[in-house]
């Protein structure tokens, strides 16, 4: 073997993609490594905004039946105000007359004459 051409081929082996004046470029231009480096930034976005849909559409939906939950106790609320009250103008109409108030008081005093006798006896 030739010691020279030996020396040659390492030489060239060791300075391979180095020219006169710099550094021989490379396969990859730096406008296609940054056209790559944004792509998969914009697939990161992508993911991130579907995500945020996602998460947007499962809070209306949450929130619609919360609301429609809320019209229901809305309307439940609205009719026993309406039982309640008819309850207390029936009262009304029973303490307003003498004979109701006679038979009130009757049937007041009986439950309490009751109610003695059941806690003497026992």
């Amino acid at each position: 073997m030739n010691p020279r051409r030996d020396t040659r081929n390492s030489r060239a082996a060791l300075f391979d993609g180095i020219e006169e004046g710099g550094i021989r470029a490379s396969s990859y231009t730096s406008h296609e490594i940054d056209e790559h480096e944004n792509e998969r930034a914009i697939d990161g976005l992508q993911d991130r905004v579907n995500l945020l849909k996602r998460l947007s559409g499962d809070i209306h939906e949450e929130v619609d039946s919360h609301n429609r939950m809320l019209d229901r106790m809305g309307n439940d609320m609205d009719s026993s105000r309406g039982v309640l009250s008819g309850t207390m103008d029936r009262f009304k109409t029973v303490f307003e007359t003498k004979s109701s108030r006679r038979t009130f008081t009757l049937v007041a005093s009986f439950v309490v004459l009751f109610l003695v006798v059941y806690y003497l006896t026992k």
